[in-house]
């Protein structure tokens, strides 16, 4: 049996890793991550561990999805075979190389062939150890009776090193030179020739590491003088393969990918009018937002830019009304009102993770920290019982964090987002208009957001919800989850008011009934009734800072040198609305304290700074604060964050220095007074009308993609509009538009041919953007180079 994790890595690079299962060889992790992706990459690969306490963990096996071929995995659960890792086939980064072939004239008259190899640079070379390499190429020539091989010089920590070293090889025999003959190489040979450039990592003492390789034939230069590209690193001939390939296993992956060029503002004035015009359309499933959801083949990615482009807006609460009103018309039982997952209880779920983050944080953190770092046992299904644990003492553990945790949520309508409390207000109202009979629904319908799918989830996974920075353990997890049950059916109005709750198993059945007393009936009705009101609330919570981020990373020491070594320290660093601070460890005393007011800028230092990757500086009123990451989606997620937290800060800089100062001068324009202005202008900075973590822009450009994905579902909508407005008698065919909701034939008519005009006309700067983009990016350049050989 193996306590196995997996890895999320952009080529060599992890960006993310699952929780440990232990003791299985069938591990079941459910983990969902979601990332930007900063930079260019190869493939998205996972590696699958067995974790080792002594030792280095051990590498089972591993899935790599080349970039190109993403787009056919995405959106749909795929089991992909586990391939064997070996330093061969673990490449990455791309080489520019020139070559030339020269004619060279004897002082005896003879005429010699040279072929001239420049060796000029390498690019994104992988980190070894998770420290830049220190590379060097081998250049061959080899043919079927030759291998002639050179070397360069080792450059030490980078991971782009600047090689500019030529190389000359004899490519024909010396033949006689006549003032008739003419230069030209033999056929024969230039098919047999290929030059070969293997990258390797320099391991002193160590064996060293291969990097890659790349293997380019000769006769590329038949019909030029020189030929020079960009070409991508390739893993050994063998790479891949073995004699006997053994059965790894499989890996299960659910993976969605999306590639967006976001236009200038202009362009999406038409398609977001129509969009946000959606709350005001009668019916609302003649909206655009509507058919939006309607037409996409998964709702939640109609969902997520719908809801941020609509929030951002104060559009989502009167969208949200709408569409739930046209869920309650289908709801005929009371009991399972909004508990399907149709488009208003999706947009809510995602409305709630986006405005509700603080929320939890002051709420929920306290507790669930508390209970993560204790290591008591509240297990009470007899079956799961440990040799030694006592039943009645876990029944007490688990009831006290119950307790602790509900009286936590009952007393925190106060902090509860005004966002939210709107639209529990419009839920409550339109449940009891539509069971006036019933007097729990009002409290039903608002507890089936707030307990059902705010706070039990959050308290089952907290990671998912950054309440937590690791995964808990399996025994934590399994207390996590019977909290989040009772507290989920404590929360559920209609439970408490029977005298049976829900619970299948029998052993939570007789745990509940501790909490079958008229107070907790009370606490949760007051509760309900002071999230859905709409009485002006005085919060405490304005005068809080808002939690952005937190996580763990590297600082260098401010102010302070070591002699023979740069002063770099493990630190905890949390971000809030009002303070970047880090901390020794997370929960202490900040050692370090920058007011975001403070801030003047936020960019990327350059690697050559420290010879370490995944760097950004932190620009404020004292010294600059050197941070490095741990990865380069890390990096970007805290650059992008600070940069909005303090973007209408007064006196941000307009140019910067991309390199640390360091020995009397700045690195990269060798001034030497520490003051000296920017040698470089600042990264654009958001517009100050952005909300934090909203682009619009962005969020538009995704529903533009998902409309012209969905544009045969579209054309059948519209189809479907005709039909039903034709033929007005009874529908003996509804197959045709049985899966659509159309209310209003003749507005949702009107609303698809807007949809399509306006889709048209953010075709054409895309198809330009497109043509130029090819054209720019030749075959063979950075930013498109070669894979594999060239004939």
């Amino acid at each position: 049996m193996r306590d196995c994790f997996c890895t999320i890595n952009l080529d060599q690079e992890e960006v993310y890793r699952t929780q440990v299962v232990e003791k299985s060889l069938s591990p079941f992790f459910s983990e969902e991550f979601y990332f930007e992706i900063p930079r260019t990459f190869q493939y998205l690969s996972f590696y699958v561990y067995d974790k080792n306490v002594l030792q280095r963990d051990l590498r089972i096996g591993k899935v790599a999805i080349k970039k190109e071929d993403l787009c056919n995995h995405s959106g749909r659960e795929t089991w992909f075979s586990l391939q064997p890792i070996d330093s061969n086939s673990e490449v990455q980064g791309k080489v520019h190389l020139e070559l030339k072939l020269n004619e060279l004239i004897t002082e005896n008259g003879t005429v010699c062939q040279q072929l001239v190899v420049h060796v000029k640079a390498c690019h994104g070379l992988p980190l070894i150890n998770g420290q830049s390499c220190d590379p060097y190429a081998t250049v061959s020539l080899v043919g079927p009776s030759r291998n002639d091989q050179k070397k360069t010089k080792v450059k030490k920590k980078t991971s782009n090193p600047q090689f500019n070293e030529i190389f000359y090889f004899e490519v024909t025999r010396s033949s006689s030179y006549t003032r008739k003959s003419q230069f030209q190489v033999e056929e024969e040979d230039i098919e047999k020739l290929e030059i070969r450039i293997d990258l390797w990592n320099n391991g002193n003492l160590v064996q060293d590491v291969f990097l890659g390789e790349i293997k380019v034939p000769v006769n590329v230069l038949r019909n030029d003088a020189s030929h020079q590209a960009w070409y991508l690193l390739q893993p050994r001939d063998n790479g891949n393969k073995s004699s006997k390939t053994d059965d790894l296993g499989s890996l299960r992956l659910n993976i969605c990918y999306t590639e967006d060029y976001v236009l200038p503002s202009e362009y999406y004035g038409p398609l977001k009018t129509l969009l946000l015009k959606s709350p005001d359309v009668q019916p609302i499933s003649a909206s655009a937002a509507y058919i939006l959801g309607e037409i996409c083949r998964d709702k939640n990615d109609a969902v997520l830019p719908l809801v941020r482009l609509l929030l951002h807006h104060d559009k989502l609460v009167p969208f949200a009304t709408a569409v739930a009103e046209l869920d309650l018309k289908d709801t005929q039982d009371a009991n399972t009102i909004f508990r399907g997952n149709s488009l208003a209880t999706r947009c809510l779920d995602e409305m709630m993770k986006i405005v509700g983050r603080h929320y939890l944080k002051v709420t929920l953190k306290p507790i669930l920290d508390e209970i993560c770092e204790s290591s008591k046992s509240c297990e009470i299904d007899p079956i799961k019982l440990k040799e030694g644990d006592n039943v009645e003492n876990n029944k007490e553990n688990l009831r006290y964090y119950v307790d602790k945790l509900f009286s936590t949520i009952v007393k925190s309508s106060m902090s509860c987002p005004t966002v939210m409390c709107d639209i529990f207000y419009s839920l409550r109202q339109m449940a009891t208009q539509r069971f006036p009979n019933d007097p729990h629904v009002q409290y039903s319908a608002v507890s089936s957001f707030v307990f059902l799918r705010f706070f039990a989830v959050a308290v089952v996974s907290p990671h998912t919800f950054h309440l937590r920075p690791h995964h808990p353990d399996p025994q934590t997890i399994r207390t996590l989850t019977l909290i989040s049950k009772t507290i989920q059916t404590l929360g559920s109005w209609g439970s408490l008011s029977k005298s049976k709750s829900s619970f299948k198993e029998t052993f939570m059945c007789e745990f509940f009934k501790m909490f079958q007393e008229e107070g907790y009936i009370m606490a949760v009705k007051k509760f309900l009734d002071e999230i859905s009101s709409t009485e002006t609330k005085v919060s405490s919570g304005t005068s809080e800072p808002v939690h952005l981020k937190e996580g763990e990373m590297y600082k260098r020491a401010q102010g302070r040198t070591r002699i023979g070594k740069k002063n770099f320290k493990k630190r905890w660093f949390c971000l809030t609305s009002r303070e970047l601070t880090y901390h020794r460890q997370p929960g202490k005393d900040a050692i370090y304290t920058i007011p975001v007011k403070n801030i003047l800028a936020v960019e990327k230092l350059e690697e050559s700074s420290f010879n370490k990757k995944n760097m950004f500086q932190v620009i404020h009123t004292e010294k600059p604060l050197y941070v490095q990451a741990n990865n380069c989606v890390e990096a970007n997620e805290w650059i992008d964050v600070l940069c909005r937290v303090s973007r209408c800060n007064q006196n941000r800089l307009s140019s910067y220095h991309p390199s640390a100062y360091l020995n009397g001068n700045w690195l990269c324009c060798l001034e030497t007074s520490e003051n000296a202005l920017g040698c470089k202008p600042c990264t654009a900075g958001v517009p100050a009308d952005i909300q934090i973590d909203i682009d619009e822009d962005r969020e538009t450009e995704r529903i533009y993609s998902l409309f012209t994905l969905s544009l045969l579902k579209l054309q059948k909508m519209e189809e479907a509009c005709g039909t039903i407005a034709v033929y007005q008698g009874p529908q003996k065919e509804p197959d045709d538009y049985s899966n659509f909701v159309i209310e209003d034939s003749v507005t949702t008519f009107k609303t698809i041919q807007q949809i399509k005009s306006v889709v048209e006309k953010l075709d054409e700067p895309h198809e330009k953007y497109r043509k130029k983009r090819s054209s720019s990016a030749k075959y063979g350049s950075k930013e498109n180079p070669i894979i594999g050989k060239t004939f």
